[in-house]
């Protein structure tokens, strides 16, 4: 990977009367949390969760596969046995008892065979039908889905940024999007196509659908149900899914509803017998063996009950929500700062309640287990990971000896043989292995090497913090060794199993398509805002005072997309502005130009692309890009392990990253930070393939 420059320095704070006191952090420093203390539970304790696949409800004429697929909450023990379970949400079978678990069970999907899923939101009371509400805290102040039409500027619509400064606790909208998948817009997920539950509660005034919820053409409209269908025409590739809801992203993505789909099949797969084998099927007997195994990682916290901890207001961010701190700001009269929609120090506030522009959790969660171990046959085995974390990047590696070693030598390498869009042009082996949010590895792990009694650890080197590019240990402090950088254990044991597989250099992978050339190079932006009008400033004693005459910004309140006019400059748009994304059909490049002091996986839907180049930007003393944009030196080729299809991109600071897109769909859709908490605030955009979408 590229040296870039440091991230930005991520602070903590003591809240004290009227001042708070800013410290760095350093990576021996606790990652705040809940009131579970990460160091107190145990790690390997608990066995790896290998998802079984989905059942189907039926087969439909024409040779459809169909799903119905409930999301429901439920208790499950996340934390080793002996400790509390946890509420979480996660998707399931509504025809199969004993299916509903987080992570969902996978869904096995044929190359050119169509799926269809009835997606059913079934968060209400099994026994008196009224709704649930959310587990986690919502902010009304963004601009969200928004139910019950509460919308800041005095208009009477959904999806609307909204007025109260409480957390909402009404009936709670989802909508399921298939990231990865090539799909009519209809099926997609749209974030404003959500959906409530079917419940007998919904309060009067609610609206039960978002402005673009829409069925497949011909199929029953259902109460607290949408009906999608995926083509399933692309490559064989590891696909997954998740909530999609406008401006609650995070908060029902952190409850638990995701899942992997696997494509298998076609022209672009190969034989089963060439790679590490079985992967879990319907109808599979308990006990039986796998040696291909789906691995999500993601951070959470927790609290001493079980409960998920979500920071519940912006204090997390800024380290002002310590024991003693006062529940109210006299001079500001309200929670803390000055939140939306109180008026500030000058015209109206801009800082939301509880949104805050990032989220670390202090412990690792594989498969819904915290820090589980898998005992592996000496042999090969093929992992398909997947980051599905709000903000942290991993940077994996597999070593032997003390786990909490820095900086630890890599003992078995990564075989990568495929991303988000399937297979690589060819294996590539890798030391440590680098995921954004977002992004799929698929790779071979060789264990037949190591005795009998080995203990194989999968460490995260990655950063504590927003991550800028650059390396570990040098550019930005590891996570910390005690807790977040560590991930789950492997221990070998003697081969019972016969392994066919052929050694991951010798694989002979699948030929790629050539996009063809581009008929258009759009400009795009990253861009990132604080606020305007709450200010501060930093006393003789180190404190920091909320402050009406300072011209400092208390800190960040948004992130944007948008685009890069003629002259090189930063047009920033929010989300409910004008489409300014109009592509056709066929083959376009897009420039994506950061201005912002941190990397973001960009996603776009609809399509898999591939990675062109990267190239620096002018920057300034703190390695921000200036404007106009202004490309130096030559450009930088993809990483290897970007070298296929992808449906997410890292953008990193003071650079522009060019992909090749290619459009074949008519319609509407979005592109988007996958950093789940910038994505819900504003860091998303819809465009339209093809003209005419309303």
């Amino acid at each position: 990977m590229e040296k870039i420059h440091a991230p930005r320095l991520i602070t903590t704070a003591v809240f004290s009367a009227l001042t708070f006191t800013i410290a760095p952090t350093a990576w021996a420093d606790p990652v705040p949390g809940g009131s579970l203390d990460p160091t107190t539970i145990p790690k390997y304790a608990s066995s790896l969760t290998i998802p079984p696949a989905m059942p189907k409800t039926s087969v439909l004429p024409g040779g459809i596969d169909y799903y119905e697929i409930a999301v429901r909450q439920f208790q499950q023990q996340v934390l080793p046995a002996g400790m509390p379970r946890t509420t979480v949400w996660s998707y399931g079978s509504v025809n199969h008892l004993g299916t509903f678990n987080y992570p969902a069970l996978t869904v096995e999907a044929q190359a050119d065979r169509p799926v269809r899923v009835k997606w059913i939101n079934d968060l209400k009371d099994p026994v008196t039908g009224r709704f649930l509400p959310h587990i986690l805290p919502v902010d009304q102040t963004l601009h969200w889905a928004n139910p019950p039409k509460d919308c800041i500027d005095g208009s009477r619509q959904t999806d609307c940024r909204g007025r109260s400064q409480a957390p909402y606790t009404g009936p709670v909208p989802i909508v399921t999007h298939l990231h990865g998948s090539h799909v009519n817009p209809d099926s997609d997920g749209f974030p404003e196509a959500w959906y409530l539950p079917n419940a007998n509660n919904i309060p009067a005034g609610y609206a039960r659908r978002g402005s673009k919820f829409d069925q497949i053409p011909g199929a029953p409209n259902v109460a607290g149900a949408a009906l999608f269908q995926y083509r399933n025409d692309q490559r064989a590739s590891t696909l997954w899914f998740h909530d999609h809801t406008l401006g609650m992203t995070r908060a029902n993505v952190y409850a638990g509803p995701a899942g992997f789909y696997l494509i298998r099949g076609g022209i672009d797969d190969l034989p089963s017998i060439f790679l590490p084998s079985p992967a879990p099927k319907e109808g599979d007997a308990a006990g039986k063996k796998y040696h291909e195994i789906p691995i999500v990682i993601q951070d959470r916290s927790f609290n001493a009950n079980g409960s998920l901890f979500f920071p519940t207001n912006r204090a997390f961010f800024e380290g002002l929500n310590k024991p003693g701190a006062p529940k109210q700001f006299p001079d500001a009269g309200v929670l803390d700062i000055p939140f939306i929609p109180q008026p500030a120090v000058a015209g109206r506030s801009d800082v939301s309640p509880i949104w805050n522009p990032e989220f670390f959790g202090n412990t690792m969660v594989v498969n819904g287990k915290t820090w589980p171990v898998l005992e592996v046959e000496k042999m090969r085995y093929r992992f398909r990971f997947l980051n599905g974390s709000d903000s942290r990047f991993v940077i994996l590696k597999m070593v032997t000896g003390d786990p909490t070693a820095r900086p630890a030598a890599s003992a078995l390498p990564f075989w990568q043989i495929g991303t988000e869009g399937g297979f690589l042009p060819a294996p590539v082996r890798l030391q440590t292995l680098l995921i954004a949010l977002a992004e799929r590895a698929d790779v071979i792990v060789d264990f037949s090497s190591l005795p009998v009694g080995t203990e194989v650890f999968l460490i995260n080197e990655g950063p504590d913090e927003p991550f800028g590019g650059g390396v570990a240990g040098v550019d930005f402090p590891f996570a910390d060794p005690g807790t977040t950088g560590q991930v789950m254990k492997f221990k070998v044991v003697a081969r019972q199993s016969v392994d066919l597989s052929l050694p991951p250099q010798l694989l002979p992978l699948p030929h790629l398509v050539n996009l063809g050339p581009a008929s258009h190079v759009r400009k795009l932006g990253l861009n990132e805002f604080e606020s305007q009008t709450v200010f501060v400033t930093t006393l003789a004693d180190g404190s920091v005072v909320f402050d009406r005459r300072s011209t400092t910004p208390f800190g960040p309140t948004s992130a944007s997309l948008g685009t890069v006019d003629a002259a090189g400059m930063s047009v920033p748009n929010m989300w409910g502005d004008p489409i300014s994304e109009n592509p056709g059909l066929g083959t376009e490049i897009w420039e994506i130009n950061n201005f912002t002091a941190d990397a973001h996986p960009i996603h776009v839907h609809q399509t898999m692309f591939q990675v062109v180049n990267r190239q620096r930007l002018a920057t300034d003393a703190d390695g921000i890009t200036t404007q106009p944009a202004t490309p130096v030196g030559a450009p930088i080729p993809p990483e290897v392990w970007e070298t296929g299809f992808k449906d997410t991109v890292i953008s990193y600071p003071g650079q522009v990253a060019r992909i090749k897109v290619f459009f074949d769909i008519p319609g509407l859709y979005v592109w988007h930070c996958h950093i789940l908490s910038h994505e819900d605030n504003e860091m998303m955009r819809p465009f339209c393939v093809g003209g005419g979408c309303r």
